[in-house]
């Protein structure tokens, strides 16, 4: 018998139910004090939104507010200016998951893919995801997906390629699977209407499940979070205690276990509201003006 007391994580997550919000506040700062593995990169300030020109001074500005926190970042798109995203990344010495965002436009998509496989060549790229829950939305098919990660994959072959979705979709989509060096699964118990309270094993569900359909691949968790306000979704409430208790447990979980995980998001944006309702706005760790979300003045990071 070899008992660890403090290896032992129940299924649903650390027991934060009785603390008060000044005790999660004082986790939550350990832990993001402590570092993660990743996170998703928001670099839209208050009045912009996809499509509006980034600014270096910008991407800059946030990406020296993250870099004591996290090993990589997360990017979504290859225009714009978002594609200066990574490279400013390698700048500050934070690995990167660089995606090219495809949708409807054959010409936006053309640009994304050719802006993608040029940061790669550059190495600026160390994962390279060629769409974003296209499947999902329903914006190509799955013949037109598969021809541009084949394309990239010939193209950079050094790196590896995957492509991001819901992680059901790797189970439905065996030939998207199969085509992917590296597994990409976003996974939200929040979009599922699951209680706070079931939300870490709901997710080590989902994790299971596109662990399963990857046949031996790796698996990355490429996005997951849990709002701070909104109005909510059945059993699943944003709060500012709810979003706090998600990050500790998604962090300890990927600590633990060994779970590369891009938490979801850096920042507040309000552009989301548009797509998400009053909860897109919230998913931040740091809120729209890039102050700090989740620790009051008096606990400020030193």
């Amino acid at each position: 018998m070899s008992y660890r007391a403090d290896k032992i994580m129940a299924l649903t997550g650390a027991e934060l139910n009785n603390r008060t919000t000044k005790g999660l506040e004082n986790i939550f700062k350990r832990i993001l004090k402590n570092g993660m593995h990743g996170l998703c990169f928001s670099p839209y300030e208050e009045g912009q939104k996809p499509g509006d020109q980034i600014t270096e001074g910008q991407i800059r500005r946030r990406m020296k507010i993250i870099k004591p926190y996290t090993k990589w970042i997360r990017s979504f798109s290859c225009t714009d200016g978002n594609e200066l995203i990574p490279v400013i990344a390698k700048e500050f010495g934070i690995k990167t998951l660089v995606g090219a965002w495809l949708g409807n436009d054959a010409d936006i998509n053309r640009k994304e893919i050719a802006g993608l496989i040029e940061l790669a060549k550059q190495g600026y790229v160390d994962i390279a995801a060629v769409g974003n829950e296209v499947m999902y939305r329903g914006d190509l098919t799955e013949e037109e997906l598969l021809t541009f990660i084949y394309e990239v994959k010939e193209k950079i072959s050094n790196i590896p390629v995957g492509y991001v979705d819901a992680y059901y979709e790797f189970t439905q989509r065996p030939n998207i699977t199969e085509a992917c060096d590296i597994i990409l699964a976003n996974c939200y118990p929040y979009w599922e209407g699951c209680s706070n309270e079931y939300a870490l094993i709901y997710m080590k569900d989902m994790f299971n499940q596109a662990l399963k359909a990857a046949n031996g691949k790796k698996v990355i968790i490429s996005e997951t979070g849990w709002p701070s306000e909104g109005e909510g979704l059945n059993g699943a409430l944003p709060s500012y205690e709810n979003a706090m208790k998600y990050f500790i447990n998604a962090q300890q979980w990927s600590k633990q276990d060994n779970i590369d995980i891009f938490y979801f998001s850096s920042f507040d944006e309000s552009w989301k509201v548009g797509d998400e309702g009053d909860v897109g706005a919230f998913w931040g760790v740091w809120d729209k003006d890039e102050v700090p979300k989740f620790y009051r003045k008096s606990l400020a990071l030193k």
